[in-house]
């Protein structure tokens, strides 16, 4: 049948309704304190000169008054500026660079494969499939100890990854921001399943002969979404200890964790991980403002442990032949939504202008009271936030988030381009993408990043930052030599 009315999409251009709305709320007590202070300043200038003088004279004020009025005002001025926090800083940060000696091409992970577990072909063939959609590209690395036909996973290997990874990424950052490693007041590291004795803080101490009275801290086992956990504990330090500097440091040791057994859930980490690492340099003192590139503004931390599905989701056990893995849960995706769900809950009203509020809270009201067949009114993060860092962990994760937070393909670019470059490099995944922003020259003024981390538990971190001057675009890091290529085409299957 021939349509009478006219579609009103097409002929009412509603992106600018809604443009006009999310201004009109957002600006709200704007336009009603013009016509206040207008109307007030209108009443002023009607007043004669001597009528303002008759009207300050009425209001009776002696010294006594005058005096105890300053001094309330001083006193409640004090304390609210002594008890504001501190302002944290990231002054600058630097990600390792593997060499290229340690890549694994497609054909060199097949063959490997092939040959490691050459009596069980059905497991060779999950991970070439595995691989097949990963979304991982032909440079992703895997520490020296891997090469090897068996891998030799031994201590001395793992430390050596250990020196490489945290090591380089450390002198980076010294030569970066000019900072002498004696003027390190707090250390943290984490590491989710390499801890050593002694620790990897106090490997980093003794390497670059640390003061005797640093506050060193060393994380482990909470998974991928550590990256965040350091940064909300380094925060809540500076926060104590004044005129300070922190020193972060995420990665993951891969040597000891490579898995040897045929279990398929446990084969799938294999897939994945791949080396990499990062070093963070915080500080509250005020006069790094100028040259720090972003300003903490928000950490918010989920935790679903108290879940037996979420806490098994990501688990560290042996298989029947008596090898150790990691096991993946089928669930996995599902278990990661439910708790992006939660974190978003508290974040949400922290980060989110007026006019989303409002309409997720009249959706809410709505589907209480009128009809809970409503569709539930999900907000425009994108109102909120200029940039996004989603945990590279795989391609799965990454789909399930751009869906659900309905984001387009450039807001994940930087992490998919980060897990076809370095594959997942778990903690320290993060700031590899907020260095592809940087590089592709994004970075901007006032921009706004989020970075949302997913871990082992099962955890949800999130930090949120500020940026505090436009980025120049870098001319080091782990993105110099392949950036112009970038972003590439990911197929949804690479046939090998």
């Amino acid at each position: 049948m021939p349509q009478i009315l006219p579609d009103f999409s097409a002929s009412v251009k509603l992106k600018y309704v809604k443009l006009g709305y999310q201004y009109l709320v957002n600006h709200i007590l704007t336009f009603l304190l013009i016509p206040v202070m207008a109307g007030i300043l209108i009443e002023v200038l009607r007043m004669g000169p001597e009528e303002m003088v008759g009207n300050v004279k009425s209001l009776r004020l002696d010294t006594v008054q005058i005096l105890c009025s300053s001094f309330v005002i001083v006193f409640v001025s004090t304390v609210y500026f002594m008890s504001k926090p501190r302002s944290i800083y990231l002054v600058d940060y630097a990600c390792h660079k593997p060499p290229a000696t340690c890549r694994v091409p497609f054909a060199t992970f097949k063959e490997h494969s092939r040959l490691i577990l050459k009596d069980s072909p059905k497991s060779v063939d999950f991970q070439i499939r595995m691989l097949e959609r990963s979304g991982l590209g032909e440079e992703t690395c895997l520490p020296p100890a891997i090469h090897y036909i068996p891998p030799t996973p031994t201590m001395a290997s793992a430390w050596g990854e250990a020196e490489v990874v945290i090591f380089s990424a450390l002198d980076s950052l010294f030569q970066k921001t000019n900072l002498n490693p004696k003027d390190i007041d707090i250390l943290i590291v984490n590491c989710s399943l390499f801890s050593p004795t002694p620790s990897l803080s106090a490997m980093i101490v003794n390497k670059y002969k640390l003061r005797s009275n640093i506050k060193s801290f060393n994380l482990s086992g909470m998974g991928c979404s550590a990256g965040v956990i350091p940064i909300d504990l380094a925060r809540d330090l500076l926060q104590v200890v004044p005129n300070s500097n922190a020193v972060v440091v995420s990665t993951e040791i891969i040597t000891p964790n490579y898995y040897q057994g045929d279990e398929r859930a446990m084969l799938l980490p294999n897939c994945l991980f791949r080396m990499g690492g990062a070093a963070i340099l915080l500080s509250n003192k005020k006069r790094e403002k100028g040259r720090a590139k972003y300003k903490l503004v928000h950490v918010v931390r989920t935790h679903k442990g108290s879940d037996d599905k979420a806490y098994k989701c990501v688990f560290e056990q042996e298989d029947d032949q008596g090898k150790v893995g990691i096991r993946l849960s089928k669930d996995l995706t599902v278990i990661a939504g439910e708790a992006l769900k939660s974190n978003i809950t508290t974040m949400g009203p922290l980060v989110l202008p007026a006019s989303e509020q409002l309409l997720f809270l009249f959706t809410l009201i709505g589907r209480k009271i009128f009809n809970p067949k409503w569709k539930p009114y999900i907000p425009d993060f994108k109102q909120a936030f200029e940039h996004f860092c989603i945990h590279a962990g795989g391609r799965a994760v990454i789909d399930e988030l751009q869906k659900n937070l309905q984001l387009s393909a450039e807001h994940v670019e930087a992490s998919r381009m980060t897990l076809h470059r370095f594959g997942n490099t778990s903690s320290s995944s993060l700031w590899y993408e907020l260095n592809y922003i940087e590089v592709k020259g994004r970075m901007k003024k006032g921009d706004r990043v989020w970075q949302i981390g997913f871990g082992s538990g099962f955890k949800c971190n999130s930090a949120v930052w500020k940026c505090n001057r436009t980025i120049r675009t870098p001319s080091d890091g782990p993105w110099q030599e392949c950036i112009d290529r970038y972003p590439v085409h990911i197929p949804e299957i690479v046939k090998l």
